[in-house]
């Protein structure tokens, strides 16, 4: 039984000024003159609305997966506030803390890493439910119906396997198995088909679309491809160095990219066509040192249309048609 939603007219997830800085490099680095604060993110807002898939998009260190932890109560933040169902989180201690665990899971990046090889996934599928206090008789009712959900035939014989004897899919299919099987209402997944081979990574991500739409899950798709997101998110934010640049509906965004650093990310989606030929990225190569970010926009030292205010002044979300774009030229 799903666990009830207590605020049900206001957003599921509300961000407000998020942010996430770690300190780095020690004295040696303060005395080099560099900062030793990297701000994985710097003054995020958004909200989510129940049932809502969300892809967070951008290039490795833009902040999405810090993102994501700050939205599972993996980080403490540095400030702001996330509230999840009406609750601040980080206030969060005890028994809520606990409910709050069981409503929002995670879906992992390399199944390999994710499930204990010394496991069977048997014992692998039952941990969340001793954790949640759930009988022991209805384990195996409910490792099996969790088993079914992502499409695994006959899971009865996998039960007693380790994860080393089935293939990367399969396994996966059990992370995501076990991301599920307390029924959560939020579920973040962080890049899960990166380390997947392509021939079946199309099958996992049917899963994880089908399984959203049938369970009516409030979802965070983690990812650097804009075609992996656009696959099973109906809406992207667009990060990059800890802020967002572009948040709207994701077709709305493939399109027609408003902000440059967007367009940058449309323009580098591979087109099947080897004799179509490919417009340079419309950017500077090489992302900043994070740790001493530009002036200003933070973008702004990339972008071929940056100009004087670009390196004085941060630019806010300014909502433009169906979406809202952090940049001076709107």
């Amino acid at each position: 039984m799903r666990s009830p939603l207590v605020n049900q007219d206001g957003p599921l997830v509300s961000i407000r000024d998020a942010r996430l800085h770690y300190r780095v490099g020690g004295a040696l680095s303060a005395l080099s003159g560099r900062s030793n604060v990297v701000k994985a993110v710097d003054g995020v807002s958004f909200d989510i609305r129940r049932g809502e898939g969300v892809g967070l998009l951008g290039e490795s260190g833009c902040g999405k997966t810090s993102m994501g932890r700050l939205l599972l109560k993996l980080e403490k933040p540095t400030g702001g506030t996330i509230l999840f169902d009406g609750e601040d989180v980080s206030a969060l201690r005890g028994r809520a803390l606990k409910t709050y665990r069981a409503r929002t899971q995670l879906i992992f990046q390399n199944p390999f890493d994710a499930a204990n090889p010394r496991f069977s996934i048997r014992s692998i599928l039952a941990e969340p439910l001793e954790n949640a206090g759930i009988a022991k008789a209805e384990h195996d009712a409910r490792i099996i119906a969790a088993l079914e959900l992502v499409r695994l035939s006959q899971p009865r014989q996998y039960l007693d396997r380790f994860p080393h004897q089935l293939s990367g899919g399969q396994l996966q299919r059990v992370v995501m198995a076990r991301a599920l099987i307390l029924q959560p209402d939020f579920v973040v997944a962080d890049e899960p088909v990166s380390m997947l081979d392509v021939s079946v990574r199309a099958g996992v991500l049917n899963v994880f679309r089908d399984v959203r739409d049938r369970l009516g899950l409030t979802a965070i798709y983690i990812s650097h491809d804009l075609a992996l997101v656009r696959y099973v998110c109906e809406r992207t934010i667009v990060m990059y160095l800890g802020k967002v640049m572009e948040d709207g509906p994701t077709e709305d965004i493939v399109r027609e990219p408003l902000h440059p650093y967007t367009n940058a990310l449309v323009s580098a989606v591979p087109v099947p066509h080897p004799d179509q030929s490919h417009a340079p990225l419309p950017i500077g190569r090489g992302a900043p040192d994070p740790r001493n970010p530009p002036s200003g926009c933070v973008f702004r030292d990339r972008c071929p249309r940056a100009f004087d205010r670009c390196a004085v002044e941060v630019p806010a979300l300014r909502e433009v048609g169906t979406r809202q774009v952090a940049c001076h030229l709107f």
